[in-house]
């Protein structure tokens, strides 16, 4: 072991708190990490067992490595920050950037303007944001309107201007949108008060202004000041209704950060949301798109967005004292204390937070949908391909579920999935013609074993998974009828249990349990509900033709065609029984209509 060389850089590494740099051939940073100990966290990087995947290909790649030393784990959080987003390493989680989201802008002049900006300029200007959702931002700049009267022009103004009538008012002057400081309506130090209000606003201390605006009103109208004091009424009004909309009922009377994060199926993507909360008040919240580039598990990425959203969020608001996150993760704050809670109103902003996640997720992969609906597919296949431990894609599903009432009529649906899409021109539909009465193990050998028989002799393409509606008797007569017919190695079959939507496999007794919001998932549910569903309207209708068989078709010389003309003049069996022969004749020749009332009528014969 030479000095100089990667494995010599690595044994001498300092088992301190830092931050360490892997570079490639051409010196370029291609991996930013943080540790508690430098030597322990590197070296691991080197050893065989965890060079698999993603990893094993930054470990080829990495020719040399540079650290730096910090004093504590949060200064090494706060530096691998840093440097990511100065380097951008090609490793490295990528947190979706935030450049395109807007943000609220106050401008450094002598009357400040507010306005919402996709780009931030070095000018003195104080921006808040950046908003993911454009509908709310825009409804707090209409707050502002409603409430402030701000300026929106952009005319430079002067006080020496203002003062020698240099200015004219605009249309939101006669409107009463603006308070026209162009023309001295108002002094520089109201509307710099009223900044300073929109400023403790953004930053979430609305009860703050609040409480002044009422101390303000109430001491005007003490001194007979009632024009005066409507105006902060109506001011007054604006952010009482504004802070109602945005207040959640949830008892936590200090400022908490909450962090949740959200993996999309078994792919590369993950969803991260950050909350602030601030007497129940919600003062921001951002939900992110992370995309990985190692074999990282979620703490990891908790933690690294974490540290991406509370160093660039410190503007806004009162610091944190407390954050919820929904597991422990390896991060600490000075004078912040961690909470995971488990019941309670924590519990409920967090489940909150997750969901926010959710819902995002859901928004990212209709745009991918819409935008490469061949690429949507391909994510979801890879996905349930992942989650079923399947060996291919399961572009091709056939489900299969029973219908019989008490033993009678049974019938047997197959419902087809094609690229995780119903597939209706493919449905078919089995009467059972070797099971007598309620077996839905000998049924479902009948039919699995009709299907598929017919399949391989006509050389038709045959589905790579088959999902069986019940449990494990089900799913062993499937899989024994398809050993049969030689095919088991062929197709993948799974028993879906309807009590806890467990998923079973051949020939193993732990059942496989998927999350509940999972893709996978609410495709095998919409495969077997609508398996049940096409079961079940072919079942009553077999059931309608068998009752209409038992009464109608055992009379003499009436058919099919002669039922049908019945059943569409009089409705329904019952009365066509209590027709008169007069009656019916009007429908059918005599001999027909008196065949028909004798039928029903035999004691009037007797």
């Amino acid at each position: 072991m030479e000095p100089g060389t990667l494995e010599y850089k690595v044994k001498t590494l300092p088992l301190s708190p830092g931050v360490y740099n892997f570079l490639d051939k051409d010196g370029t940073v291609i991996y930013v990490g943080k540790a508690k100990n430098l030597r322990n966290r590197v070296s691991s990087y080197f050893r065989e067992k965890n060079q698999v995947g993603k990893t094993a290909i930054l470990v080829k790649h990495i020719a040399d490595v540079l650290h730096i030393i910090v004093e504590t784990e949060n200064d090494a959080l706060l530096l691998e920050n840093k440097l990511i987003k100065k380097f951008q390493p090609r490793y490295n989680i990528l947190l979706k950037d935030d450049k395109t989201y807007p943000w609220i802008c106050i401008t450094q002049e002598a009357f400040p303007r507010i306005f919402f900006t996709r780009h931030k300029e070095p000018d003195g200007s104080i921006y808040f944001g950046p908003y993911t959702s454009v509908v709310a931002m825009k409804n707090v700049l209409e707050m502002f309107r409603r409430a402030f009267h701000l300026r929106t022009c952009k005319t430079i103004l002067t006080l020496e201007g203002i003062k020698n009538g240099n200015y004219d008012v605009c249309l939101d002057y006669h409107i009463k949108n603006c308070c026209a400081p162009c023309i001295g309506k108002v002094s520089k130090e109201d509307y710099a008060s009223y900044i300073d209000q929109i400023k403790k606003i953004l930053q979430g201390k609305t009860s703050e202004v609040i409480h002044q605006l009422k101390h303000e009103m109430t001491e005007l109208a003490s001194l007979y000041k009632f024009e005066e004091a409507q105006l902060i009424k109506e001011r007054y009004e604006v952010l009482v209704s504004y802070q109602a909309k945005n207040i959640i009922s949830v008892n936590i009377p200090h400022t908490v950060e909450v962090y949740s994060i959200l993996k999309e199926g078994s792919g590369d993507f993950f969803y991260v949301n950050f909350m602030k909360l601030s007497n129940g008040f919600i003062i921001r919240s951002v939900t992110r798109e992370v995309k990985v580039r190692l074999e990282e598990d979620e703490k990891e990425i908790l933690t690294t967005a974490m540290a991406d959203f509370h160093f660039s969020e410190l503007n806004i608001g009162d610091s944190a004292i407390e954050i919820l996150l929904p597991f422990e993760i390896d991060f600490n704050l000075s004078n912040t204390k961690i909470t995971i809670p488990k019941l309670g109103d924590k519990k409920k902003v967090l489940d909150w937070s997750i969901n926010n996640c959710r819902q995002y997720m859901s928004e990212q992969q209709r745009q991918r949908s819409l935008i490469d609906p061949e690429q949507s597919v391909r994510n979801v296949m890879k996905t349930m391909m992942n989650d079923l431990q399947l060996d291919v894609e399961p572009r091709h599903i056939e489900c299969f579920d029973n219908s019989n009432i008490q033993g009678t009529n049974p019938v047997s649906s197959c419902v087809v999935f094609k690229n995780g899409k119903p597939s209706k021109k493919d449905y078919r539909l089995f009467n059972v013609k070797t099971v007598v009465g309620a077996d839905d193990f000998a049924t479902m050998r009948e039919v699995i074993f009709r299907r598929y028989k017919r399949l391989s002799e006509e050389g038709e393409e045959l589905p790579q998974l088959i999902v069986v509606d019940g449990g494990k008797g089900q799913l062993r007569c499937a899989a024994e009828t398809l050993r049969d017919l030689g095919l088991f190695d062929k197709i993948a079959v799974i028993g879906i249990a309807k009590r806890l939507e467990e998923i079973f496999y051949p020939d193993d007794p732990i059942p496989l349990y998927l999350d509940k919001t999972s893709i996978t998932l609410k495709i095998i549910q919409q495969l077997r509900d609508e398996a049940h569903r096409f079961g079940i309207t072919f079942h009553r209708n077999k059931r309608s033709k068998a009752m209409i068989h038992s009464i109608l078709q055992d009379i003499p010389g009436i058919g099919d065609k002669t039922i049908e003309k019945l059943l569409k003049n009089f409705g329904t069996v019952k009365v066509i029984s209590e027709t008169s022969i007069l009656d019916l004749s009007k429908v059918l020749d005599l001999k027909k209509a008196q065949s028909i009332y004798e039928f029903f009528h035999p004691s009037e014969i007797n």
